[in-house]
């Protein structure tokens, strides 16, 4: 089989999350185990750094190993889904896995993985695997796929584990209150190996200090060891002044992904960088600027923020739910324009009301549907988007709306796309 082959034979025998939902879903790691054995265990020769959270837990990841691989460290980063390119979820120092690499070990392992009925997800955590430890990766940042307890990355033993923030997403899954969701991220926690989660929030903290306890590990709240004092986005970057609360410090950094709930990620960020130094990295106050104002040129980082068009100007984000889309217009907010071109599209398992009733009714809107099974059909989305006082057309797909959009727009209007993780993948790939 060539690249294209391998792929089509992945998507097509294998069942996958992002594309069909919860039907894909494993509920135990049986079977990321058994693929596991079957290469060597690669995860146990591997130094990690495991990120679980709702939202930003892949700015997070691309951070981390921005800053890492400043420091000089041989990088690899696995993270889910991709965007435009399968090849996109398992990089080493911001260089894709190579095609062939990827036609080898399925054609050498497919009859092995095939007898497991191994997922999409779980061959691609036992390829990523494989891939760190035949390139000799220093360390490896891990992004965990959904919730964290059950994940099929979860059968690392970290170096360090990190928590991001907590909110309402995939509740079919994870549980309908938050506390249940938390439970679910605390999974990763592991005996004595220290965590840092990034947002201390009221309610839920406690859930993660009682597993800590009951770990015997350490464990530290980024928001309560750092503050954000101040911020500004100036020369396409967004300007942070961070007070250190433990030595009272001024700290001040210039991040290349703008968005503004990076302001909650870095926090996280730099107790996880300080807890990696103190566990023996060797990581400067320098390695971290040069880190952070570079992640996206040196991980590759997509659809965090970007302008896929200056003129006209054109931004995505793939921000998704509830809080996610608190944060598109908190960003949104930024920008001076005269009326706000809304290209929208959502899955099928979400809490579509919920986010409907934020959205701004002044927006046009263009309802539309991403290329993938798990796609809200437009013509329900618009039914819904109406309920909730919202107006628009119907469009088959993102290419059709983003060509609607720009034929509608006038002197300064903007254009945004999200909604979906999907529909943001689809435009980046026009």
């Amino acid at each position: 089989m060539d690249y294209n082959q391998t792929l089509d034979y992945l998507f097509a025998r294998l069942p996958m999350y992002q594309r069909i939902g919860a039907a894909a879903y494993k509920a135990d790691l049986k079977n990321t185990i058994a693929i596991c054995e079957a290469l060597g265990n690669p995860q146990n020769k591997l130094q990690c750094i495991h990120v679980a959270g709702t939202n930003g837990k892949g700015s997070t990841s691309h951070m981390l190993a921005a800053v890492l691989q400043t420091a000089g460290y041989k990088v690899g980063l696995y993270t889910s889904p991709h965007l435009i390119d399968f090849r996109e979820r398992i990089k080493v120092n911001g260089k894709l896995i190579e095609k062939e690499y990827i036609v080898d070990f399925v054609e050498k392992n497919k009859f092995a993985f095939e007898k497991i009925d191994s997922s999409f997800f779980e061959w691609t955590v036992g390829l990523a695997f494989d891939y760190f430890v035949n390139k000799e990766v220093d360390v490896a940042v891990i992004e965990v796929g959904l919730g964290g307890r059950l994940d099929s990355t979860n059968v690392i033993s970290p170096l360090l584990s990190v928590i991001t923030n907590i909110s309402f997403d995939h509740m079919n899954l994870l549980g309908d209150t938050l506390e249940k969701i938390a439970k679910e991220k605390a999974g990763i926690i592991k005996d004595r190996i220290p965590i840092v989660v990034s947002e201390y929030q009221p309610g839920i903290s406690s859930v993660f200090n009682t597993v800590a306890r009951e770990k015997k590990c350490a464990i530290e709240f980024g928001s309560k060891n750092y503050k954000i004092i101040s911020s500004k986005i100036e020369n396409k970057l967004l300007q942070v002044s961070i007070l250190n609360k433990k030595n009272n410090e001024t700290l001040e950094y210039e991040l290349d992904v703008t968005g503004t709930y990076q302001l909650k990620n870095i926090l996280g960020v730099l107790s996880a960088l300080k807890m990696s130094i103190d566990n023996g990295f060797i990581i400067s106050e320098e390695n971290i600027k040069e880190g952070l104002k570079n992640v996206s040129k040196l991980t590759g980082l997509l659809g965090r923020w970007q302008t896929i068009s200056e003129e006209p100007l054109i931004i995505c984000d793939v921000g998704h739910n509830e809080e996610g889309i608190k944060e598109v217009l908190k960003n949104l907010e930024n920008y001076k324009y005269s009326k706000l071109h809304f290209i929208l599209g959502v899955v099928n398992d979400k809490e579509i009301t919920a986010i409907l009733n934020l959205l701004p009714k002044e927006a046009i809107y263009y309802f539309t549907r991403a290329s993938v099974p798990r796609a809200l059909l437009e013509t329900e989305l618009k039914l819904l988007a109406e309920q909730c006082g919202l107006k628009g057309e119907i469009f088959p797909n993102v290419k059709s709306a983003i060509v609607a959009a720009k034929n509608n727009l006038k002197a300064n209007d903007l254009v945004f796309v999200g909604g979906s993780t999907f529909v943001v993948a689809d435009a980046l790939s026009i």
